[in-house]
C-alpha cells in the first residue's frame, strides 16, 4: 500500500509491461470466466464458483476490493492465499517491476495471475476492477466465457457520463467468437453491448430473451431453450439475486453443468456485506434485541436493490448507519431508501482519506427525505439507535470500505 499508489488510472501498459517481465503467466491460468458488470459482479461469481466447486472441479477467484484482508482478493483452488505465499509473490513482482510506475490494482493483479500460474486448477474466476476495456484484468486474450451483469451508471469521472459510454467500457471485456452471458440491461446498455459482440461475432445468452430468471412463490424459476427449472430461493437475500441467480445459473449452463449444479449455485453461494446479517461479535452484543445487517451497495442501483430488500422484509423500525465516499453519487443512492427507513446516523469511513464527511452525508440524506444525525463511530451510533428503540433492524451501510471496516472490528 505505501509503495504504489490506490489511484486509478485506466490503461494496460505498465500491466503489459510487468506480465512480460513475470514470464506472461496469465497465458498459463486454467480457463477464464471474465466477469464485468456496475452491479452483481462479486455475488453471480460467488454463485458460478458454489456451482463449480459442487461439481467436483477446483477454481481460482479473483475480486476485489478486500473486505477485512487483502488475502480475499486471490482465491487457490478454493483457498484463500495464505500469508507466506502472498508475501512471497508480491516480493517477485516488486522485483520485476523494478521501481517503474505502477499502481496497487496493477500490481496486485499481476500478482494474482503468477499465483493462478502455478496452481492446478479447473477454472478462473475473473472479476473486473472498474470499466472492463482497460481494467488490469482485461489482459487474456481467449477466455472461456465471459459475463456482463446489469450496468448502470457509475465511475462516471472515469467511464463516461452516459450509460451508453459506460457500457462500452464494460463490453471492452467481449472477445472474438468467445460467448458471453448479458444479464437484463437497459435497452441502451444493451444495444452498445450488442453491437460490440455483433463486430467481434461473439455469441450472447442475453437475460428475459434466450433466458430469464424469476420468483414464484418460495421458488426461483429459471427457464432457457434447455427446458426449465424449479430450484430454492438464493440464499443471498433481496429480489436482485434473482437477476444475479439466473446470471450465474446461464453461465453454467453455457459450460455444460446443469440442474444439481444451479441449485448448488443458488443454495451454497458466500458473499459477505451483500445483506448480511451479523450474528455474533461485540457489534451483534451492542446490538442487543435488535436485529444488526451490513452492506456494501454504494451507487444509485445498489439503492434501489438494498431499497426492494428492505421492502420485503419483515416490517420493522429500520435505521441505518451510513458511511460514504466522497466519489459517489450520494443524492442517488439514499433517494431510494428514504420511504424505507426511519433514520439514517452518518458517519466518515475510518482510514479512509476519500470518505464523505459524516455532517455532509447526513445534509444529504436529510435532502432526499431522511431524518439524519451523525455520530464519531458506528458502535456509538448504533448504542444510540438502540437505546430509543430496542427492536429495531439497524443497517450498515454504504460502501464496501466501511462493510470491511465493521467485519474486521466485529471480529
Amino acid at each position: 500500500m505505501a509503495l504504489h499508489p490506490k489511484i486509478i488510472d485506466l490503461s494496460l501498459d505498465r500491466m503489459q509491461r510487468i506480465l512480460a517481465a513475470l514470464g506472461n503467466p496469465q497465458d498459463r491460468i486454467p480457463p477464464v470466466i471474465h466477469i464485468a458488470g456496475t452491479n452483481g459482479k462479486g455475488s453471480t461469481q460467488a454463485m458460478i464458483r458454489a456451482g463449480l466447486e459442487s461439481a467436483g472441479l477446483r477454481v481460482h477467484a479473483y475480486t476485489s476490493p478486500h473486505l477485512a484482508q487483502f488475502h480475499e482478493r486471490i482465491r487457490l483452488a478454493g483457498e484463500l492465499i495464505t500469508e507466506t505465499d502472498l508475501a512471497a509473490i508480491l516480493a517477485e513482482c516488486e522485483a520485476a517491476n523494478a521501481g517503474q510506475p505502477i499502481t496497487f490494482f496493477e500490481i496486485t493483479t499481476a500478482a494474482a495471475f503468477l499465483a493462478f500460474s502455478r496452481v492446478p486448477a479447473d477454472f478462473t474466476l475473473l472479476e473486473v476492477g472498474l470499466g472492463g476495456r482497460l481494467d488490469a484484468t482485461n489482459v487474456i486474450d481467449t477466455p472461456r466465457l465471459t459475463v456482463i451483469t446489469p450496468v448502470s451508471i457509475d465511475h462516471t469521472q472515469y467511464l463516461g457520463e452516459t450509460l451508453a459510454e459506460i457500457a462500452g467500457e464494460k463490453a471492452g471485456i467481449l472477445k472474438r467468437r468467445t460467448p458471453c452471458i448479458v444479464a437484463p440491461q437497459d435497452p441502451v446498455a444493451r444495444a452498445v453491448i450488442e453491437e460490440k459482440a455483433e463486430r467481434l461475432f461473439a455469441p450472447l445468452r442475453i437475460g428475459r430473451q434466450d433466458w430469464d430468471s424469476r420468483r414464484e412463490g418460495m421458488s426461483l424459476i429459471y427457464q432457457d431453450d434447455h427446458g426449465l427449472m424449479d430450484l430454492p430461493l438464493p440464499v443471498l437475500p433481496g429480489p436482485h439475486q434473482i437477476v444475479n441467480a439466473g446470471t450465474a445459473i446461464a453461465a453454467l449452463r453455457e459450460l455444460g453443468f446443469g440442474r444439481i449444479e444451479a441449485r448448488a449455485a443458488v443454495i451454497e453461494a458466500e458473499w459477505p456485506a451483500r445483506m448480511q446479517r451479523l450474528s455474533h461479535g461485540p457489534l451483534v452484543e451492542a446490538a442487543g434485541q435488535a436485529e444488526l445487517w451490513l452492506d456494501g451497495g454504494h451507487n444509485p442501483a445498489g439503492g434501489e436493490a438494498l431499497a426492494a430488500t428492505l421492502a420485503g422484509m419483515a416490517k420493522k423500525p429500520t435505521h441505518l448507519i451510513c458511511g460514504m465516499l466522497n466519489t459517489k453519487d450520494v443524492a442517488g443512492y439514499m433517494r431510494p431508501l428514504a420511504a424505507q427507513v426511519q433514520s439514517l446516523t452518518a458517519i466518515d469511513i475510518p482510514g479512509e482519506p476519500n470518505t464523505l464527511p459524516a455532517g455532509e452525508t447526513a445534509r444529504i440524506a436529510a435532502e432526499t427525505g431522511i431524518q439524519a444525525t451523525t455520530a464519531p463511530d458506528a458502535e456509538t451510533a448504533l448504542r444510540r439507535i438502540v437505546a430509543e428503540s430496542a427492536s429495531a433492524r439497524v443497517l450498515i451501510c454504504g460502501s464496501l470500505y466501511l462493510a470491511g471496516h465493521i467485519l474486521r472490528q466485529n471480529g
